[in-house]
């Protein structure tokens, strides 16, 4: 395959975060994320032949935003968290986004994800850019008083590029409904009046969406339901695994029983994993990783690695966690029949080639996880007109926007012969291009 040239790159560090280097050379095993969304981009530029002046806008973020915010902690002393926003593309509209609070946040990685988002809004069809945002910090460590804190401190830094018309954030790993309204409230301090706007996946009361929570694997489940139908596979009582139990592992676990009718056998998060080939029971899960913090030590099943977990001989596996789980390394004994990527980037470019290769039909995350930003550009028009909508309605337009985007992508890969990543690629690169194109920046 024809790849373009690469620009002469600069390596960046930041105290407290993995060096540039340090993840470049895989010392600590995953390869730079940044580097694996150009070679994406480039690799689907090469096939449709984009301009080459739009090829290098697209390689890099329009502008990035590095903050430190000194924050007062509960013993008294003050500590300095280091914190990122990267706007990537906002030729299509305003910049979308989340906001990540993970003790090895990195600018590679949030350059990465916005990239991502920039290509997810694109595939969906939505008249917004990418954008993503992150803290240095282990917020598990942290008390509700020093996540307060340093969330105001966050939007006190971050909140002059933010905004309804030019970047609107919302919750990631380890952010909730609740840091979402303390940055909201802090954002609306800074403008003088109330402009919960500029947030979303904020909680009801303060003008957040309904069906806002599950809309990240409810958009999941409807791009699985359709990629049956071109496979000719039969869902009820299939089998599934879930790497990754936070808030969309979770939900995917409990639509994938309740609609699908499906048989989820194992699932893991950061404290390990759990299997029972008679299946899991999501109430009893749930209700158990409540209680203990964890799925570990789940009455009546065995313990299970990640990586066993993601070789299992199951109709789905649902990556649902952090990036670059599945490599060349592994790649090749993945038996799932298909691959719905709820989690971001969870795929190296070298394993979408060995997946591709053997027959596994990937959903690709800037589709399959397309679900949040879809329902969190709902929370933007009804915020905006100050109208909302019932859940069913938002389920409806959900369902609806998800259809359109997979077949979408299905039929490009098709035509182009390629798998569905760089199928999705050439759908969001072309949307992108064509704006940039039409506003005269090439």
């Amino acid at each position: 395959m024809t790849t373009w040239p690469l620009m002469s790159e600069r390596k960046e560090s930041c105290e407290c975060a993995i060096p540039y280097d340090i993840i470049e050379t895989g010392i600590h095993s995953k390869p730079n994320p940044f580097k694996t969304a150009q070679r994406q981009l480039d690799e689907a530029a090469a096939l449709i032949g984009l301009d080459p002046a739009a090829h290098q806008l697209l390689r890099w973020p329009l502008r990035e935003l590095h903050v430190a915010m000194p924050v007062k902690m509960d013993d008294g002393s003050t500590k300095v968290f280091r914190g990122f926003r990267v706007q990537y593309n906002d030729a299509r509209g305003p910049n979308k986004g989340g906001i990540r609070f993970h003790a090895e946040e990195t600018i590679d990685t949030i350059r990465a994800l916005a990239a991502w988002m920039t290509w997810k809004t694109a595939v969906l069809d939505l008249p917004l850019g990418g954008a993503k945002g992150g803290v240095i910090c282990n917020p598990k460590s942290m008390s509700p008083g020093e996540l307060e804190r340093l969330s105001r401190a966050y939007i006190r830094q971050a909140g002059r590029i933010l905004g309804l018309e030019k970047d609107v954030a919302a919750p990631d790993i380890y952010t909730t409904p609740q840091i979402m309204a303390w940055m909201a409230d802090e954002y609306s301090f800074m403008q003088g009046n109330n402009e919960f706007g500029v947030i979303s996946g904020k909680p009801l009361a303060l003008g957040g969406s309904a069906g806002r929570n599950d809309a990240t694997a409810r958009g999941g489940i409807a791009c699985v339901i359709e990629a049956a139908k071109e496979l000719g596979i039969e869902l009820q009582g299939a089998t599934a695994a879930i790497q990754g139990y936070g808030n969309v592992g979770s939900f995917a676990h409990k639509l994938a029983t309740e609609l699908l009718g499906m048989k989820i056998i194992a699932v893991s998060d950061s404290g390990g994993g759990i299997y029972n080939p008679d299946g899991l029971l999501y109430d009893e899960v749930k209700a158990h990783k409540e209680k203990t913090g964890s799925v570990t030590g789940f009455p009546g099943s065995d313990s299970v690695s990640d990586e066993t977990l993601l070789e299992l001989n199951v109709t789905v596996l649902f990556p649902s966690a952090l990036e670059q789980v599945i490599t060349e390394h592994n790649a090749q004994n993945i038996r799932a029949g298909i691959i719905a990527e709820l989690a971001n980037g969870p795929t190296t470019p070298e394993a979408d080639k060995i997946l591709f290769e053997n027959g596994c039909y990937v959903i690709p995350d800037f589709l399959c996880n397309a679900g949040g930003v879809t329902v969190s550009y709902f929370e933007m028009v009804q915020n905006t007109y100050g109208y909302y909508w019932e859940e069913d309605d938002v389920r409806k337009r959900l369902e609806k926007k998800m259809k359109t985007a997979f077949h979408s992508v299905h039929e490009t890969s098709r035509k182009y012969k390629v798998h569905n990543r760089l199928g999705a690629c050439i759908v969001a690169i072309e949307r992108v291009a064509e704006a940039m194109k039409l506003r005269g920046w090439y």
